[in-house]
């Protein structure tokens, strides 16, 4: 599900040049970091690109989306290897709601009559996307629908593109309304139409985004073609991820189940994805004003907002089916702390192929876990149980992963350690983010992996990227003398989201990505041609993930005192509480000002008068909110998470004392959950991140207090300083009590 774009490589982590011989490893003593540097040689030498290969090509020889059978000829496979490599695996299967198309039809009526294709061009020179059995082009979780209205251009459909169209006199309810894939999660787009008043919601992809307006079109180049349409769930995981009828409990086959109509993540109006093909005569048969420059696309036409001359038709129905996922769950016991756990994951299930989503990721997981078989086939036992999962139902709403978690939290609490996720991966720059007590062990193994392609390690190549493309002189010198590797914050997009902001586990997500842009997110075209020709040709980044995520893996499974460092962790939460505070003061300066516009007529009086807009509406100002107690929690932070620091550092703490601090230190982050979670959306209980009510997979950090300034709720706001403050103290007074 996750896409990694260019932007998102442009903004990595800011990572040090470090040539020097490695004298250490955080978490082991001296003597421990030479046997752990000699056991990860090994598991370096036993990594093989042939096999990523071959497991990649098998995968996605077939369309393969959940409840197919060639889903679970895909599960079998996987089962089957891990067994190979001498790993205890079975099947764990839950049963979860999963809609597929029975009708689309989406036609323009009136003086020029029009019908969409809704189908994607097979491309000669690949076979597979000529192949039967492959899932139509559709929105999963649309509801049944057949409506008729006008057609509203909206932009890319996030909030503040229904403010500019208040400003031009547009008002889509009781219209269907038409946006750009891109700036947001595709479910935002029908849920923020829905709250204006639509009746229906259509995605397409412009050109500009994905298409030839950045490259050459596939088979020529990897971008979109022109029928090329981008599937995806808009179940509103913001509310909630995973089954829609079962919140909050496992989807086992007596679970207690909501009915559709229940369920709160599910949406109104019905929603479909287009291609651009499908896309330019309904865009050509808008009227009203010219879209504003930064709303237009690169067709050729000049694009207008509407109402559109004729009226649109969309009917849509779904067979609402339950259908089995299988996780497989693979498991080598510990040999000193079986009840500690490190898991590995990455989903399996795609829209159609899959070769980069997920089969890039999951491919070069596989091979990670077969070397470290290959390990323990010389005696070398982790001290610590690893656990490779290889989800299901990803692609529909974290299916899989979700329903594992809400079956298991009691017992995750209790005994796993850390998550590690990938997802799809590709060629280029490191890219990696999580909870932030872990920036000084991944820096640490960022610079033990080396770049396949410049043979500098991707620590060093990762900074230089972000360096050469940081805005300022400023900005470029404050990446140079970065240190540390800086984690982004974790939002929603992928399988560590039920483990991280549902049961407060730490987690950390990676890939690789920034040189492979392209257009065949989940499309037909997202084949094992188009990945062997534009993606990753030689498997060497598949190498360099297993690589990456390996070294994770093992080291926190052999450690001698777990390398989490919460003292990064409260200097991301006091930049946090900076950013809130900054937020409210800003806003409250600029209300003050745009409301003395407004009064003043400002607005009218510089208007272009041929094309008039109408003024903003004045706002209630900004109050002044009482930060204090976040402020103080934030402090007190500071002094126990150094305290921490000093206790784990101490060289004469006995076996025992270990054991129990490696305990305190991984169920740690839970402290940092409520009992009542998000307003309005209960399942996200995590008060430092959580995936944006209106981003999606963007992520919010502070996210109680953060959308409540941003949503000009100010009662809520003071609440929730209040509910993220006491989150932090206990945290702190945790971390405190480790220290003794």
């Amino acid at each position: 599900m996750r896409r990694l774009s260019l932007l998102f490589i442009l903004l990595a982590p800011a990572l040090i040049i470090c040539t020097a011989q490695k004298t250490s490893i955080a978490g082991f003593d001296k003597n421990d970091a030479e046997a752990q540097s000699a056991t990860e040689k090994k598991f370096d030498a036993n990594i093989s690109a042939a096999n990523i290969d071959s497991y990649l090509k098998t995968l996605s020889a077939f369309p393969h989306n959940v409840g197919t059978a060639q889903d679970a000829a895909n599960v079998q496979y996987i089962l089957d290897k891990f067994k190979s490599w001498g790993y205890d695996a079975h099947i764990e299967t839950f049963y979860v709601l999963f809609p597929t198309p029975k009708t689309r039809l989406l036609e323009m009526t009136g003086s020029k009559y029009f019908k969409a294709t809704l189908a994607e061009n097979v491309v000669k020179e690949d076979v597979s996307t000529s192949q039967k059995n492959q899932l139509p082009t559709y929105n999963a979780y649309s509801p049944d629908g057949d409506v008729t209205a006008e057609l509203v251009f909206v932009n890319y459909g996030v909030p503040a593109d229904y403010d500019r169209l208040s400003r031009l006199g547009i008002d889509v309810k009781g219209k269907i309304v038409i946006a750009k894939y891109g700036h947001s999660w595709r479910g935002i787009k029908p849920k923020v139409a829905q709250e204006h008043g639509a009746i229906g919601c259509i995605i397409y992809s412009d050109p500009e985004g994905d298409g030839y307006y950045q490259g050459d079109v596939y088979p020529k180049g990897s971008y979109r073609p022109g029928t090329g349409v981008q599937r995806g769930s808009v179940e509103d995981m913001p509310i909630y991820p995973g089954d829609p009828l079962t919140p909050g409990v496992g989807a086992t086959k007596d679970a207690k189940r909501l009915t559709r109509e229940e369920a709160t993540n599910l949406l109104k109006i019905p929603v479909l994805p287009i291609s651009y093909d499908d896309a330019l005569p309904l865009l050509q048969s808008l009227q009203g004003p010219v879209a504003p420059a930064d709303w237009r696309g690169a067709l050729p036409i000049t694009y207008h907002v509407g109402p559109s001359i004729n009226k649109v038709h969309l009917k849509l129905a779904f067979n609402w089916d339950m259908k089995p996922v299988n996780d497989v769950i693979a498991t080598m016991k510990g040999s000193e702390f079986p009840d500690e756990w490190i898991m590995r994951g990455n989903h399996h299930d795609a829209w159609v192929n899959g070769a980069a989503d997920p089969l890039s990721g999951q491919s070069a997981m596989m091979e990670e876990a077969r070397s470290i078989g290959e390990l323990a086939k010389t005696g070398w036992k982790p001290k610590r149980t690893i656990m490779y999962c290889a989800w299901d139902g990803e692609e529909p709403g974290l299916l899989g992963s979700t329903e594992y978690v809400e079956t298991h939290a009691d017992e995750l609490q209790k005994k796993l350690v850390l998550y590690i996720n990938s997802d799809n991966t590709g060629r280029g720059f490191l890219g990696a983010s999580g909870s932030h007590a872990l920036e000084n062990a991944f820096t640490e193994i960022a610079k033990d992996v080396t770049d396949p392609q410049t043979g500098v390690n991707v620590f060093e190549r990762s900074k230089m990227n972000a360096v050469i493309n940081a805005g300022t002189t400023k900005a470029k010198n404050e990446l140079l003398a970065k240190k540390t590797f800086t984690l982004g914050a974790l939002g929603s997009g992928s399988d560590y989201s039920p483990f991280f902001q549902h049961i407060g586990v730490p987690s950390l997500d990676i890939g690789f990505g920034g040189e492979d842009n392209g257009g065949e997110y989940h499309s037909i075209y997202d084949t094992y041609d188009m990945f062997k020709r534009f993606k990753d040709p030689k498997m060497e980044y598949g190498v360099a993930l297993a690589k990456t995520a390996g070294r994770a893996t093992l080291r926190f499974a052999d450690a001698d005192i777990l390398p989490f460092d919460f003292r990064s962790l409260q200097t991301t939460i006091a930049k946090y509480a900076t950013e809130v505070i900054t937020l409210a003061d800003d806003m409250r300066e600029a209300t003050s000002v745009e409301n003395k516009l407004i009064k003043e007529k400002a607005y009218s009086i510089a208007d272009n008068v041929t094309y008039p807009l109408l003024p903003p509406v004045a706002k209630e100002e900004v109050p002044y909110l009482d930060f204090s107690p976040l402020q103080n929690a934030v402090n007190e932070l500071q002094k126990n998470a150094d305290s921490l620091s000093r206790y784990m550092s101490n060289a004469s703490l006995t076996d025992a004392e270990k054991n129990l601090l490696n305990t305190k230190l991984y169920q740690a982050e839970q402290q940092l959950l409520t009992k009542d979670g998000l307003p309005r959306r209960g399942w996200y209980r995590h008060t430092i991140y959580a995936p944006g009510f209106y981003t999606g997979y963007g992520v919010k950090t502070l996210p109680g207090i953060r959308e409540a300034i941003e949503q000009r709720n100010w009662k809520e706001a003071q609440e929730q300083i209040s509910i993220t403050a006491n989150a932090i103290n206990k945290f702190s007074a945790y971390l405190g009590s480790a220290a003794k």
